[in-house]
């Protein structure tokens, strides 16, 4: 297990229920797609892990968790402004997402 980190540190994350409008994929790259997530009317460019195993359209219109406020990374050529938080199984995604409906933006807390 990691390090503990603090209350002040976890409080820094910015995560917000996003959806994914848009997922396209990267030539050359066969583990990685672009996608396009809205967060409450605005929308950010993110790479999307998992191409291996999910198709674009199973992840159009999914709900995800995103964390915004991650430094911008380019992969691929791609400027990467946020992550979706997913568990891992064995190299395989599971999107993090709400038991019920949220609307895109909601504060995860």
């Amino acid at each position: 297990m990691a390090e503990f980190v603090s209350y002040e540190d976890f409080a820094r994350l910015e995560m917000r229920m996003a959806k994914i409008v848009s997922v396209e994929a990267i030539p050359g790259k066969s583990r990685i797609y672009r996608g396009t997530i809205d967060v409450a009317g605005q929308t950010r460019t993110v790479i999307i892990g998992g191409a291996q195993y999910y198709s674009p359209s199973d992840l159009v219109g999914r709900m995800a968790v995103a964390l915004l406020n991650l430094e911008p990374r380019t992969i691929s050529g791609i400027k990467s402004e946020g992550m979706l938080l997913a568990a891992d199984v064995d190299g395989k995604p599971f999107w993090l997402d709400a038991s019920e409906p949220v609307p895109t933006g909601s504060r995860i807390s």
